[in-house]
C-alpha cells in the first residue's frame, strides 16, 4: 500500500510552521496512542504513521528533502518504522548511477580503475530499541550475515602457491576499448570483471573471489539519547571486497519502540495520569514513575481539570552527545467514581443539593446558561 503524504497524516497544511504541526501531532498521538487503545492494531498502525511523519517535518533538512522529492527522498536510507532486527545490502547512489549511465563514455572514473577489485557493499541493520535503551544507553550485540575475507587464502582468491595473472583479454586494465566511427568506446572487461587479472587456479573454499558468505557477531554502542531513525555508521564492517579490496560499511538504523506510559517529543516526555475525584477536588499529592525507573511527587492543588500538565523539569529523556535532560509533563486525567456504595451515592446526592453549581462547577454552569440563552434566541 503506497503511503500517506506526511502532511495528510498530520492534518496540516504544506505551509504549516513547527507550532502548528507540533499541536497537530500531539493531538493525534494522544489520540491514538497504544495505552489508549489496547489490541487495536488500526491504531498501532496510525500511531506508527503520526511518529514517521512528524520525524520527517520537524526537521528543517528532511523538511526540505520531503517538499521537493516526497517519500523517495528516503527510500533505501531512511527509517522505516516497526520491526525488530532486520538487515538488508545496499550500495552505490548517484555516483554509481552517473557512472553506470555515462561511464563507458567518460573513461570510467568510478569505483573500479585500472585493475583494482571493487570495495565490499555497504550493509543496513534495522534495530528496535526500547525507550529506557534510548534513555540509557546500552551496549548490543548483533548477528549479521555478510561476507567475510576467505581465511583459506587470505582474500586472494587464488590457491595457496599460486597468483593471479594478468587478463589475456585486457592486458591487465580491467578495461577494453572498441572504434565505434569517431567514437572510440571503453567498456569493463568481461572476461575479468575490471579487475585486471585473471585466476588460473581457484580457491576451492570461495571459488576464487576471495571471501564467503558467513554471519558475523558485533558489539554495538546505542549512547544515551538517540531518537527513533538515528543512523549508526560502523566503518569496514560492511561486506568484504573482492580479492583483498576494502570491506564496505555497516549502518545501524534505530527504531524505538513505543511505550505504553510515556510519549517522546524530542527531549520531553508527556504521560497521562488517571486522578481520583476527591484528590482533584480537595487537593494532594501523587507519585508518578519516571523514565529512570523512580518516582516523583507532584503537588495538585484543589479544583484541578482534566487536562491540566504539571512540568517536572529534567525528567525528560538524556540528549544525545549532552549531560543534560529535557523535561517531563505529567497531564491529568479526572476520574469519575464507579461501583459506589449506597452511603457513597447518599453522600453524592447530599453534596448536590446542598452545593450551589454557579461555585462548584462554574464551567458546566457557564456552558449551560449560554446554551438556555442561545435556545431563547432562537425561540424569539
Amino acid at each position: 500500500m503506497a503511503k500517506r503524504d506526511y502532511y495528510e497524516v498530520l492534518g496540516v497544511d504544506r505551509n504549516a510552521d513547527k507550532d502548528t504541526l507540533k499541536k497537530a501531532y500531539r493531538k493525534l498521538a494522544m489520540q491514538f496512542h497504544p495505552d489508549r487503545n489496547h489490541g487495536n492494531a488500526e491504531a498501532e498502525l496510525k500511531f506508527k504513521e503520526l511518529n514517521e511523519a512528524y520525524d520527517v517535518l520537524k526537521d528543517d533538512e528532511k523538511k526540505a528533502a520531503y517538499d521537493r522529492f516526497g517519500h523517495a527522498a528516503f527510500e533505501g536510507g531512511g527509517p522505516r518504522p516497526g520491526g525488530g532486527g532486520g538487515f538488508e545490502g545496499f550500495s552505490g547512489g548517484f555516483a554509481d548511477i552517473f557512472e553506470e549511465m555515462f561511464g563507458d563514455f567518460m573513461g570510467g572514473g568510478g569505483g573500479r580503475r585500472g585493475a583494482s577489485p571493487g570495495r565490499g557493499a555497504d550493509l543496513r541493520y534495522n534495530m528496535t530499541v526500547s525507550l529506557e535503551d534510548a534513555f540509557n544507553g546500552r551496549q548490543a550485540e548483533i548477528r549479521v550475515p555478510t561476507s567475510v575475507t576467505c581465511d583459506v587464502c587470505d582474500g586472494a582468491g587464488a590457491e595457496k602457491g599460486s597468483k593471479p595473472i594478468a587478463c589475456p583479454t585486457c592486458g591487465g586494465r580491467g578495461k577494453t576499448r572498441t572504434q565505434q566511427g569517431f567514437f572510440t568506446i571503453e567498456r569493463t572487461c568481461a572476461s575479468c570483471g575490471g579487475v585486471g587479472q585473471v585466476i588460473e587456479n581457484p580457491c576451492k573454499a570461495c571459488s576464487g573471489a576471495g571471501r564467503q558468505r558467513k554471519e558475523k557477531t558485533l558489539s554495538v554502542n546505542i549512547p544515551a539519547g538517540v531518537e527513533d531513525g538515528t543512523r549508526i555508521r560502523l566503518q569496514g564492517e560492511g561486506e568484504a571486497g573482492m580479492r583483498g579490496a576494502p570491506p564496505g560499511d555497516l549502518y545501524l538504523f534505530l527504531n524505538i519502540q513505543p511505550h505504553p506510559l510515556f510519549q517522546r517529543e524530542g527531549a520531553d516526555i508527556y504521560c497521562r495520569v488517571p486522578l481520583e475525584m476527591v484528590t482533584a477536588s480537595l487537593g494532594g499529592a501523587i507519585e508518578v514513575p519516571t523514565i529512570e525507573g523512580k518516582r516523583a511527587k507532584v503537588s495538585v492543588p484543589a479544583g484541578t481539570q482534566t487536562g491540566r500538565q504539571f512540568r517536572l523539569r529534567g525528567k525528560g529523556m538524556s540528549v544525545l552527545r549532552s549531560p543534560s535532560r529535557g523535561d517531563m509533563y505529567v497531564e491529568v486525567a479526572v476520574e469519575t467514581p464507579v461501583n459506589l456504595t449506597d452511603r457513597q451515592r447518599e453522600l453524592l446526592e447530599e453534596f448536590q443539593k446542598d452545593s450551589g453549581v454557579e461555585k462548584t462547577s462554574p464551567q458546566s454552569h457557564g456552558f449551560f446558561d449560554k446554551v438556555k440563552e442561545l435556545w431563547e434566541d432562537l425561540r424569539d
